[in-house]
């Protein structure tokens, strides 16, 4: 593997902050991906350290310790060295259902309208795409998906709705995401996802992971209210595919 150049500095007295260049890249994710997993199985990163993975970065952080930022990051940069081809965490494709139904998609006739398309046409576009997971914040679950035809991509809204519902589809750039609870917004809202994204009460409360990819599949309103039903009870299964590293 070409590693990337990686530069490392202290973030307050509990957490070291690891950065790559500052691009979006599915190669730079890769590396940071295989990198964490190197540091949680041959480098002494014990259990209390808390790695939190993102498009340029990787976030260490240790809240039970006062960090000796000189003695790690030196450690930290002897095991980048050493990366080489480590073998990579095992990433899914997720394929996620959507209902596009003006119910739900407050914004699909006026994506439509400012990108001269259809609503069929949005609806293609934004299915036909695969989406890599390059982060995951704002909300707990909330990923941020790369991606995005250059079709469909818009700003963000002018003025952000106080309230978008949870499972609300968005897209705004270059980015598509999902919504894992209700929360004030300003992506473009185009439809809603039956599937839970996160559950608290779950041992893993979001079954997704930096890494993964996403596909959306478009399900008629009818459809779209059984999988809630489904999903309330504990029965639906999002579909997962294993992708070959």
């Amino acid at each position: 593997m070409n590693s990337p150049e990686i530069h490392i500095k202290p973030l307050g007295i509990h957490s070291i902050l690891i950065e790559w260049p500052k691009e979006v890249s599915e190669h730079i994710l890769e590396t940071i991906l295989s990198f964490e997993s190197l540091l949680r199985t041959a480098i002494c990163i014990e259990k209390e350290w808390e790695m939190v993975p993102s498009y340029n970065s990787l976030l260490l952080i240790n809240r039970g310790i006062t960090i000796d930022f000189d003695k790690f990051s030196k450690e930290i940069y002897a095991a980048y060295l050493e990366l080489g081809e480590f073998n990579k965490p095992n990433r899914y494709l997720w394929r996620l259902p959507v209902s596009y139904d003006l119910e739900f998609g407050l914004d699909l006739e006026d994506v439509a309208k400012s990108l001269n398309k259809t609503i069929p046409e949005i609806i293609a576009i934004h299915t036909g795409a695969t989406y890599t997971v390059y982060g995951i914040g704002f909300l707990p679950g909330f990923m941020y998906l790369g991606g995005i035809a250059k079709d469909l991509e818009l700003p963000r809204k002018a003025t952000p709705r106080p309230k978008v519902v949870k499972g609300a589809v968005g897209i705004a750039g270059k980015q598509a995401g999902i919504y894992p609870q209700e929360s004030p917004g300003g992506w473009n809202i185009i439809g809603n996802c039956s599937v839970p994204i996160f559950d608290a009460t779950k041992e893993n409360p979001c079954f997704v992971n930096v890494g993964d990819k996403i596909e959306f599949y478009s399900i008629s309103k009818a459809e779209y209210d059984l999988h809630k039903i489904e999903a309330e009870v504990g029965i639906y299964i999002p579909e997962k595919i294993k992708i070959d590293a």
